[in-house]
């Protein structure tokens, strides 16, 4: 049994803006299920949604700053999480990064060098828990200094460093370095010191025993220019300590034969149980209700990660094709009204929903056909995943998480029952719109369907799998 410290600057149930969170909330569990003894450790936030107040354990003095570690559960579980609590730092209202205006906290900087502080001293048994972790698992820039920290110290646990997005660096100012108060021998080119600035995430990359991403694919990816945001050569000359392993999801809640969210369960036994959440769906849409026509649906942020723009460019020839579409997502204001737009002109093809709505987002995917998810790029990326489980088969960019969990369909893979999408490499809109296409092929020939739809319901992308996988890394160090 290891006892592994989990540290993460959101939790999901706790508080989400991202993937983090969610993989925050549903690894530390799957770990424990597994016999490990699992802590996770975040910051008291203002905006918790605290299902049972945070009992007091301790008071930490760190950097002239007198800390309180509170614990609480994560919600169904007998996950511990302690909560890092400074009130003048974390007890305001907005979300872990940006305000209630969503402007980025001024003191983004200090609010995550305290709790990367406390981290230390909790993995270092200094925080009269008497409790010390043989592994400190941290996630993202928010906890990159923990490594680096760590890496001063004697007998110190091992540190494993996840990256989730390399878009994400947390760089500062190099008078940061001084009004933080960090040691002297972490600021050079080899350490936090990044051309001049101060950059968290270099600590994690730096100073970690291990570096993980979230999918085998993007940790390829990200030693190269184009993903590696200029740590690129960093992470080749680290490589040999870099992996990646894949992202679960909740297969709990994303389960088409257990589904409260949506109209009618199904299986891959009771295909045809499908088609009903399909009528619905385009009935609450508004959208002629027929069931030979096919329904492509995205979810999604629509930012230009997303690959949103390859979309909007082939909106006006999916209008002229047998087809309905539907999306549901919020961004780039004018992104929002270009859809909304198409919406008007052709109610019949084309429903948009600005926002998220979580019940939606569940009756889209049982009910739709087609999931697309054209992404620039995709460290990981869930949607495909959960629509593969509803038989829902995804039109994803060969990139980062999305070519490690969809195969495309082609002769071979159709013959060797691996198929459960369609895959385009070039990131442009002939290369979306002939993916589409040839999907539409293919929706014709129900039985073929029905195959990749099976194909793809059977696959096992529960956390249990990604769990194992670092159980091995665990056991390496």
């Amino acid at each position: 049994m290891k006892k592994i410290l989990f540290a993460s600057s959101e939790t999901h149930p706790l508080i989400k803006t991202g993937g983090l969170a969610d993989v925050a909330g549903s690894l530390p569990i799957a770990l424990s299920e597994l016999g490990q003894e699992v802590r996770i450790i975040m910051p008291n936030y203002q905006g918790i949604n605290n299902y049972e107040p945070g009992r007091y354990l301790c008071t930490v003095r760190v950097n002239n700053c007198d800390v309180n570690i509170l614990e609480t559960h994560l919600p169904n579980s007998g996950v511990i999480v302690w909560l890092v609590d400074y009130p003048p730092f974390f007890n305001f209202p907005g979300n872990p990064y940006v305000d209630e205006a969503g402007l980025p906290w001024p003191d983004i900087g200090d609010r995550f060098a305290l709790f990367c502080r406390i981290v230390v001293e909790v993995a270092m048994d200094r925080a009269y828990l008497n409790w010390k972790p043989d592994v400190v698992h941290c996630n993202d820039w928010q906890t990159g200094l923990v490594p680096a920290l760590l890496s001063l110290e004697h007998h110190r646990p091992a540190t494993i460093f996840t990256i989730h997005n390399m878009a994400y660096q947390g760089v500062f100012p190099s008078t940061t370095y001084t009004l933080l108060n960090l040691p002297g021998q972490l600021w050079n080119p080899n350490g936090l010191e990044y051309h001049g600035m101060l950059s968290f995430i270099k600590g994690g990359l730096s100073f970690a025993d291990r570096i993980t991403t979230v999918s085998p694919t993007y940790a390829e990816e990200i030693q190269k220019p184009e993903f590696g945001y200029g740590l690129e050569g960093l992470l080749a000359y680290r490589r040999d300590i870099l992996s990646g392993i894949i992202n679960g999801i909740d297969t709990s809640v994303w389960n088409p034969s257990t589904d409260a969210h949506i109209t009618q369960t199904y299986s891959a036994d009771s295909l045809p149980d499908k088609k009903l959440n399909k009528t619905v769906l385009q009935q609450q849409l508004g959208l002629p209700i027929d069931a030979e026509t096919p329904l492509f649906a995205l979810i999604g942020r629509l930012v230009d990660q997303k690959g949103i723009d390859l979309v909007l460019s082939c909106l006006p020839e999916m209008t002229h094709l047998p087809l309905q579409f539907t999306l549901l997502g919020s961004g780039d204001k004018s992104v929002e009204l270009k859809l909304l737009n198409f919406a008007r002109l052709y109610p019949e093809k084309v429903a948009i929903t600005i926002g998220y709505d979580e019940h939606l987002a569940h009756q889209i995917e049982a009910g739709a056909d087609m999931f697309l998810m054209p992404s620039r790029f995709e460290p990981c990326g869930l949607n495909q995943m959960y629509s593969q489980r509803y038989g829902t088969l995804p039109i994803v960019r060969k990139t980062g998480g999305l070519a490690d969990t969809v195969v495309d369909t082609l002769p071979g893979s159709m013959a060797d029952g691996t198929a459960s999408g369609f895959v385009f490499s070039d990131a442009v809109p002939a290369a979306l719109l002939e993916a589409i296409k040839r999907s539409l092929v293919l929706f014709d020939n129900k039985p073929v369907w029905e195959k990749l739809q099976r194909n793809a319901m059977s696959k096992d992308f529960s956390w249990l799998n990604s769990a194992n996988q670092y159980m091995e890394l665990y056991r390496e160090i």
